[in-house]
């Protein structure tokens, strides 16, 4: 079976030595993704939402890049510094995933890579050309 990296440009994530994610056959395994923007630095810092919303366009952005999309999730892992926040990850499950809705854990941690982070999301995916399950 073909193993093939996920790379996007540019890549925040090279620094830390590690991958944004990788192609195994037809699934898709991407890193935690955060509110890291181009140049590498934490955006909306002290603002969940802001945050939020670009670790759901960082995934969006890995998805695509190894063939895929917020669609085809087919299991996600969230972890949020404040557990406070969790009415707002339903709604924004809502927002970025479709029906039938992908698995789901969602923990609270007492930190991520950085004291600033308040959210951090895995997934899980199929590729694009298989992904006929949600038709």
């Amino acid at each position: 079976m073909k193993i093939t990296q996920i790379k996007i440009t540019p890549d925040a994530y090279k620094p830390f030595l590690l991958a944004q994610g990788h192609r195994v056959g037809d699934l898709l395994f991407i890193s935690g993704q955060t509110a890291i923007g181009d140049d590498g630095k934490l955006v909306g810092i002290g603002n969940f939402d802001t945050q939020a919303q670009k670790a759901f366009e960082n995934l969006d952005r890995v998805l695509k890049a190894g063939g895929s999309s917020l669609k085809n999730v087919v299991k996600v892992t969230i972890m949020l510094r404040d557990m406070g926040n969790f009415k707002k990850i339903v709604e924004l499950r809502g927002k970025y995933f479709t029906a039938p809705y992908p698995a789901d854990t969602i923990i609270e941690v007492s930190s991520l890579f950085s004291p600033d982070a308040l959210i951090e999301i895995e997934a899980i995916a199929v590729a694009d050309e298989v992904a006929d399950w949600k038709k």
